[in-house]
C-alpha cells in the first residue's frame, strides 16, 4: 500500500473515495501500525479493533463516500473524550473511560473522519509548553532538543510528522497557536462557543476553544466549516452569525507591537521583520501600536482568579491526593487558594475596564498581527524554569480570548538552529473567514500552506443529534 505519511486532507479524501471499504480500513491500519507505544507524542494508540469499530459505523452511514472527511483520519487532544479510547488529561489519577463522544468528535465522525489516537499534552492544558506530562516532554517536530509548545503538544507533532493530516487542540491561553509555531502548521483559534465543548475537560470553561492544527490553510478551513456548529448542550456554545464576514477589503488595516517583547531571544526579531515585510507587500496597512493594555490583560489569566476556574475540574484530587499532579501545574491551580471572592469581581471589572479600553483604542483596526511566541525555548531550559518561560511564551496568545477574538497563526521562516517561527493573525468575534483571507493574501505562491482556498463553502453533514 502507498504510504500515507504527511498527506493532507485531499489528499487522504481522494485515495479513500476511490479503495474499497477493505483497503480504506486497511489503509488507516497501516498508518496507525507506525506509530510506537514509546512515542511522547502520543497517549493512547487506538487499537485494530477500535478502529475496525469506527470504520464500520462510517460504513453504515448512507452514501458515506459522499462525506467530506471519508474516512480521513485525525487526532484529538487527550482532554476530548472519545469513547472507546481513556481520557486521562495527562494525569493517570484522573483517567476515566468515556461511554460517549465529545460533540465535536461526534460531528468530525458524521463528517467521516476517523479518530486513531489520544496526544499528549501539558497536564490539565495547563502550560505553552509540552514539559508538563508524566507521558514525557514532546519535542518539536524539527529539532527534539526543542519544546513543542503546549498544552497542545502531541496534536502539534503528530501533524507536523504527517502522522495525522489535523488534529484537536484546545485553546485557553495560546496552546493552539503557540504549538502551531514550533511545528510549523496552521493553528487556527475560532472565535469562542464557535465548536462545542460539550465533553471536553475544561481548563477555564468561559475562555476554552477547542482548536485545529492543520498542514494548510484548505484543511484547516475545511475542519472549520465542518466543525463550527451551535450545540445548546453546552452552556458557553454560541451560534455564529447567518453571514459571516468573508474579507476585510483590499487593504486590512492590522496594529503591530510598537516594541516587540523578545526578552533574550534574537533569532525570532529578523523574521518577524521579513513577516512585517511580506504583510505589507500583501496590501495590509500594519501600524506599530502600545500593546500595553493587551498585555495588562494577558497578565490578568494566570495573576488573577481565572486559576480558580481551573481548580474546580481538580479539587477533589488537588484535595485528595496532590502529589498526583505535575509540580507546576499543581503550584499554578493552588494559586486560586489566596483569591477571595470580592478578588474575583474586582479583577473581572479590571478585566472588563481593559477590553473596553482596547475595543476603543483599536475601534479603526481590523485586528492585529503579533508573533505568535516571543522565545523558542529548548526543553531543558523550560524544565530548569519551568513557569518563568512559561510565563513568557503567552505575551502575543493570553489576552485573545480574555477580549473574545478570533485568532489564526501561520507560519513565517526558519530560525538558524532549523527551528520555526510563527505570527498569528488576531480578529474580533466571528471574523474567523477574514482572518484566513488575510492569511491567504500573505502566503501567496507558497504552495504547501496555501492550496486552493476559496471562500466558505456550504458543506452538508449527516445530522448530529445533541
Amino acid at each position: 500500500m502507498v504510504a500515507t505519511i504527511g498527506w493532507t486532507i485531499t489528499e487522504w479524501l481522494d485515495a479513500q473515495r476511490a479503495s474499497s471499504s477493505e483497503e480504506g480500513l486497511a489503509r488507516i491500519v497501516a498508518q496507525v501500525e507506525t506509530f510506537s507505544k514509546d512515542d511522547v507524542a502520543f497517549i493512547t494508540i487506538a487499537s485494530q479493533d477500535f478502529l475496525k469499530t469506527q470504520w464500520e459505523q462510517l460504513q453504515a452511514i448512507p452514501n458515506a463516500k459522499d462525506l467530506p472527511l471519508y474516512g480521513v483520519p485525525f487526532a484529538p487532544k487527550d482532554n476530548v473524550d472519545v469513547a472507546g479510547l481513556p481520557t486521562t488529561v495527562a494525569c493517570p489519577a484522573f483517567k476515566y473511560e468515556p461511554t460517549k463522544d465529545a460533540v465535536i468528535i461526534r460531528i468530525l465522525k458524521a463528517a467521516g473522519a476517523i479518530p486513531i489516537c489520544k496526544t499528549n499534552l501539558d497536564q490539565f492544558a495547563t502550560g505553552l509548553v509540552g514539559t508538563r506530562s508524566p507521558y514525557g516532554a514532546v519535542p518539536s517536530a524539527f529539532n527534539s532538543e526543542y519544546c513543542s509548545g503546549g498544552s497542545s503538544s502531541g496534536s502539534s507533532n503528530v501533524v507536523a510528522r504527517g502522522l495525522a493530516p489535523f488534529s484537536l487542540g484546545t485553546d485557553t491561553a495560546g496552546s493552539g497557536r503557540v504549538p502551531a509555531m514550533h511545528n510549523n502548521l496552521i493553528g487556527l483559534k475560532p472565535s469562542r462557543g464557535a465548536f462545542s465543548a460539550t465533553g471536553v475537560v475544561p481548563a477555564c470553561r468561559e475562555l476554552d476553544c477547542v482548536s485545529v492544527f492543520a498542514q494548510n490553510l484548505p484543511d484547516a478551513k475545511t475542519v472549520f466549516d465542518i466543525a463550527a456548529k451551535y450545540d445548546p448542550a453546552d452552556s458557553y456554545s454560541r451560534p455564529l452569525p447567518e453571514k459571516m464576514l468573508q474579507s476585510f477589503g483590499p487593504k486590512p488595516k492590522l496594529a503591530i507591537p510598537d516594541i516587540p517583547q523578545w526578552f533574550d531571544d534574537t533569532e525570532n526579531a529578523p523574521l518577524w521583520a521579513k513577516a512585517v515585510e511580506e504583510f505589507t507587500a500583501a496590501g495590509v496597512e500594519l501600524v506599530p501600536s502600545d500593546f500595553t493594555p493587551m498585555y495588562k490583560l494577558g497578565a490578568c489569566l494566570y495573576e488573577g482568579p481565572w486559576v480558580a476556574e481551573r481548580y474546580t475540574v481538580v479539587r477533589k484530587l488537588i484535595e485528595s491526593d496532590p502529589e498526583a499532579m505535575d509540580p507546576s501545574v499543581r503550584t499554578i491551580i493552588q494559586l486560586a487558594n489566596k483569591f477571595s471572592a470580592a478578588d474575583q469581581f474586582d479583577w473581572e471589572h479590571l478585566r472588563r475596564d481593559l477590553v473596553r479600553e482596547i475595543e476603543i483604542k483599536f475601534a479603526d483596526f481590523d485586528g492585529f498581527l503579533v508573533p505568535t511566541a516571543p522565545l523558542s525555548p529548548k526543553i531543558k531550559a523550560v524544565q530548569a524554569d519551568p513557569i518563568k518561560l512559561n510565563s513568557k511564551q503567552g505575551t502575543y496568545t493570553n489576552f485573545v480570548n480574555f477580549a473574545d477574538m478570533a485568532a489564526l497563526a501561520i507560519p513565517a521562516g526558519f530560525r538558524q538552529d532549523g527551528m520555526p517561527f510563527g505570527v498569528t493573525i488576531v480578529g474580533r468575534k466571528h471574523t474567523d473567514y477574514a482572518l484566513l483571507d488575510i492569511a491567504q493574501n500573505v502566503l501567496s505562491g507558497k504552495e504547501r500552506l496555501l492550496g486552493n482556498l476559496g471562500k466558505k463553502s456550504v458543506i452538508k453533514v449527516t445530522d448530529v443529534v445533541f
